[in-house]
């Protein structure tokens, strides 16, 4: 047994070794996109990010952090956090599987032969090998997220169980019990995904003491959810929200201080448990007694979610929702600010309300006592309107449009039940979830979104772009293939632990996908939400090695050659997966998502103010000011979050180099149900235009001339009129000298524009607030990447200075050429090739051993259009020195090789010819019209789900042809054209 024990503990500290090694020569050096840049910069300074936070991560992210020997290691250091808690996650997952496969192979009390033990190691390192390579535990163990975390708990928590399982009887074996509560409320404040493996700890709790049977296991499994309930209603929102209400009694009904309530209700609750655990030790209750031990190291884990209001009442500079006290820290727990989705019961998506009802009163913090912000309100539906698991219930109009791919929605009809449960079977758990589980167990096709699927080998007619594409694994199915072998013959075998396995298999993966109710589109792929399934496949995996060993039973009677034969054999399949998930794992050499944002706060002015749109132009830039303190002169405004009061308060407080927003309007003007939406309402008396700076002022006085009633008892402000006005200190404008010397004479007077919107948003009127009250003093910016549509009508005063708009009181007509492709305003060419050529930074575009996804392509999208905008316009100034210096220096940092065509690269075509490499251009056509009509006939096969793919490469085909057309070659566009419509037949039938 010791011996055992020694191999056992050994082997799995190699694997571990092995999977840390394998995770930190592949880490990311900086902040990736999306969530990473947010948490280390949260992480770093202890800031609060959004809800429902992640209180345990940033805690030891901080830790982390500290090792750092400069602010630009900070990143690599927080990153190492997910590293090292999936290479643990791997040891435990190995000492699971050994347990598993000891139960297997040997009878309990039985010694362990030579050949057992090799068989049972083989087991382990196979499987917790394949858990290393699967692609999203390598993904999340590679960048600063909290779901490596997440499956650290999960695989603890199931470790100490089956741990606990093996010590009952002896003295103080509850121990393991109270121990697995705390990591519990630990695991709250990185993710709640842990909490799902509670139902299969409860069956291994009711097997090892209990005889079982069908009514047992019902009773097992509904305790189970009891607990489930209990945590996640009860203690995460429930506790706070009763805190709140007792807070609210002692506060306005008896007028004590803040805070003297939420003393009284934390008295209440400790005398409660400690008044229980005293009673169960008199009463020699020891099931009462772990249950209350357990609760108590519940909340001590639960207890890391104290630090969210603490750092939020310091007003730091990431605050979001502002969750300074109980009630604000309620709604942030509960996510109120992404609203609900129906579960099990509730309206289909076309459902109109009949009626609404009230909810609790809602409190914010007062002067001296907490006051009522107004009741939540939620809409009544019919109940012909509802229906048991709706899962068609998005009436936003392009999730609608997502639905028709999915079933046959008619207008004016209800979805059926038989409809719902189709897009739950085939898009919820199909395309959501079974199909993330083969990307991890068969192969996946590429990074383009919605990708499927590689069985075997290849299909014909790929184009080059996805058959070389470095995301493309084809596993041949072998992880899948062992994974079933080791579920048969552990339900062969050993019927209870295979139940066991199978249920946390189950609420990890599929029971997940249910409770999510996703919408039929996501910005990005969520495979990483179910990494615990694959965890749990992955002890199948391992398991896999001892049944292939009882296949080999008759052919190899020797026991160590078995075990020895079937884990080589098995050790393919984590090979396999490690030779081809490394390239497009390996992050060692990114850095473009820091790039991208240092090259987007370069295209601002000093002290300016910047307009960001969504999470991968923001958090990178949160994280290069916050971390490496670099353009905190520049203030960045998330345009979804100005349609909050908490954000648009933050806007008017400073931050570091940043002066606080000058604004007219104060927060009284923003506050939640105040001005959250200003409907059209016209006025004819000012229908040519209003002052903007008097319209701000008459909101400000909550003027009658703008109010208008809308239902019982609802005045809503409103504005006049779509054309507004801003008179123009033409002496101010020069003296700040931001305009160029060929545009200081088209200065005007009076900016003139038309906000062409039904209804004017906070986030709007926070933006014309900022342009009546700032006369000039502050740069005015929208990144490149925001939707036009929150322009509001400014576009024709775009100054662009980089990768981003300022707005100028220099109006440049709109262009009437090819859509979208042409910007807004005008080129401040000087500024912008200083930006372009010599601040810029494109680091490692122009490795081809580095992998980049297609979020990272947009972003070199966006810039090669802006070195093609700015060729153009000194090629037809004449200047075709500058004009070829941008060209050849944009295809040396992003070259084609390693940053394919996208639809801004035909306008080079037009350059090069205007360059006089006409050799050039038509090779640039050639190429392009091949590759997109590879594409085309790829993604048209494959159906709607690709609409943006076939977009896209039909807007190039289109490109393509009036770049033809210029350069004279009328044959050439004539074919293009042709090729062009039978694809958009082909596309529209």
């Amino acid at each position: 047994m010791t011996d055992y024990r020694k191999i056992n503990n050994l082997t799995g500290w190699v694997v571990c070794f092995i999977a840390t090694v394998v995770y930190v020569l592949t880490l990311e050096p900086t902040a990736s996109f999306w969530d990473a840049g947010e948490f280390i910069a949260c992480s770093y300074k202890l800031l609060v990010p959004h809800p429902p936070g992640a209180p345990f991560y940033l805690l030891v992210g901080r830790m982390f952090s500290m090792f750092a020997s400069d602010a630009s290691q900070v990143a690599w250091w927080v990153n190492l956090l997910s590293a090292l808690c999936s290479s643990f996650t791997v040891l435990f997952l190995f000492w699971t599987i050994t347990i598993f496969a000891r139960k297997l192979l040997i009878k309990e009390g039985e010694a362990p032969t030579k050949g057992n033990i090799l068989l049972v190691m083989g087991a382990g390192v196979v499987g917790a090998l394949a858990y290393t390579f699967s692609d999203s535990a390598w993904f999340s163990a590679v960048e600063a997220e909290v779901y490596a975390m997440s499956s650290f708990f999960t695989a603890i928590v199931f470790w100490a169980m089956l741990r606990w399982e093996a010590k009952v009887g002896e003295a103080h074996s509850d121990k393991w019990l109270v121990l697995i509560a705390y990591l519990v409320g630990l695991s709250i404040g990185a993710h709640l995904l842990n909490l799902v493996t509670i139902p299969a700890l409860a069956f291994i709790y009711y097997y090892r003491l209990y005889k079982p049977n069908l009514t047992g296991g019902i009773i097992a499994f509904a305790i189970s959810a009891v607990i489930v309930v209990a945590i996640l209603w009860g203690i995460i929102p429930g506790l706070p929200s009763l805190a709140g209400s007792v807070e609210v009694f002692f506060v306005n009904s008896l007028g004590m201080p803040f805070g003297s309530g939420l003393i009284i209700f934390v008295i209440l609750v400790v005398a409660a448990i400690s008044y229980g655990i005293l009673y169960s030790i008199k009463h020699n209750k020891r099931v009462l007694n772990t249950a209350l031990l357990s609760l108590v190291f519940v909340l001590i884990g639960y207890s890391s979610y104290m630090i969210i209001p603490i750092r939020s009442s310091y007003d730091p500079t990431i605050d979001e929702n502002d969750p300074d006290d109980i009630m604000s820290v309620v709604s942030y727990l509960k996510r109120e600010q992404y609203g609900d989705r129906p579960l099990l019961y509730g309206p289909q998506y076309n459902a109109q309300p009949v009626g609404q009802e009230e909810g609790d009163m809602r409190y914010v913090k007062g002067k001296d006592k907490y006051v009522e912000a107004g009741k939540k309100i939620e809409p009544v539906y019919d109940d012909k309107d509802l229906t048991l698991l709706p899962r068609i219930y998005s009436d936003a109009p392009q999730h609608i449009d997502e639905y028709k791919k999915w079933i046959d929605l008619r207008e004016g009809q209800m979805p059926t039940f038989g409809q719902n449960l189709s897009f739950l079977m085939n898009y919820q758990l199909g395309h959501m979830y079974w199909r993330y589980f083969l990307w991890n167990f068969v192969g996946r096709e590429s990074d383009v979104q919605n990708s499927g699927v590689v069985w075997f080998v290849d299909e014909p007619g790929l184009p080059d772009q996805i058959a070389n594409s470095k995301a493309r694994n084809n596993f041949f199915a072998l992880p899948l293939i062992v994974g079933i072998l080791g579920l048969i013959w552990q339900i062969r075998k050993d019927e209870k632990n295979a139940f066991i396995v199978g249920l946390l298999f189950f609420f990890t993966g599929m029971a997940i996908a249910l409770y999510l109710n996703q919408p039929p589109s996501e910005p990005r792929e969520r495979d990483y939400t179910f990494a615990g399934s694959y965890y749990a496949f992955s002890i199948w995996i391992g398991l896999g090695v001892v049944a292939i060993a009882g296949l080999l039973e008759k052919v190899l009677r020797n026991d160590g050659a078995r075990a020895a034969v079937a884990t080589l054999l098995c050790l393919l399949v984590p090979g396999i997966m490690a030779a081809e998930g490394w390239d497009d794992h390996d992050r060692s050499k990114r850095y473009q998502s820091v790039d991208s944002a240092r090259n987007l706060l370069d295209s601002v002015a000093p002290n300016g103010i910047l307009f960001t749109n969504g999470d991968n132009d923001t958090f990178p830039l949160w994280y290069v000011q916050e971390v490496e303190g670099y353009r905190t002169d520049v203030r960045v405004a998330v345009l979804s979050y100005l349609n909050t009061d908490w954000y648009v308060e933050q806007m008017m407080r400073p931050s570091y180099k940043s002066a606080p927003w000058p604004l007219t309007l104060g927060i009284e003007n923003y506050r939640q149900g105040t001005n959250d939406y200003l409907p059209y309402d016209e006025k004819p008396q000012v229908a040519s235009g209003i002052d903007l700076k008097q319209f701000v002022d008459l909101v400000k006085q909550n003027h009658p001339a703008l109010q208008v009633q809308y239902g019982a008892g609802t005045t809503l402000m409103t504005f006049p009129t779509k054309n507004f006005v801003l008179n123009v200190d033409k002496a101010k404008v020069d003296q700040m000298n931001f305009i160029p010397a060929d545009k200081e004479d088209e200065i005007v007077d009076q900016m003139k524009w038309v906000v062409n919107k039904g209804m004017l948003e906070k986030k709007h009127l926070v933006m014309l607030d900022l342009l009546a009250t700032n006369n000039w003093e502050r740069p005015v910016y929208f990144s490149t990447t925001v939707n036009s549509a929150d322009f509001i009508g400014l576009s024709e005063y775009f100054q662009l200075d980089g990768l981003a708009y300022r707005v100028v009181p220099v109006k440049t007509e709109a262009k009437d050429a090819q859509g979208f492709l042409e910007i807004p305003g005008y080129l401040n060419k000087e500024v912008m090739y200083t930006n372009l050529m010599k601040e810029f930074q494109f680091r490692n575009f122009d490795d081809p051993g580095i992998f980049y996804d297609e979020n990272y392509f947009r972003f070199t999208a966006n810039a090669r259009d802006k070195f093609g905008k700015l060729a153009a316009a000194y090629l037809a100034e004449g200047n075709k020195a500058r004009a070829k210096e941008l060209v050849d220096y944009c295809f040396k940092v992003m070259p084609l090789e390693t940053v394919p065509h996208d639809y801004y690269t035909p306008q080079f075509i037009k350059i090069y010819a205007g360059l006089g490499e006409e050799q050039k251009a038509k090779q640039l056509l050639d190429d392009m019209a091949k590759k997109s009509s590879e594409a085309l006939n790829y993604y048209l096969a494959k159906g709607a789900l690709f609409d943006m793919e076939i977009q896209t490469n039909l807007l190039m085909m289109q490109q393509l042809i009036y770049a033809a057309q210029d350069l004279g070659m009328q044959e050439r566009a004539a074919e293009l054209e042709r090729q062009f419509t039978q694809y958009l037949q082909t596309m529209r039938r």
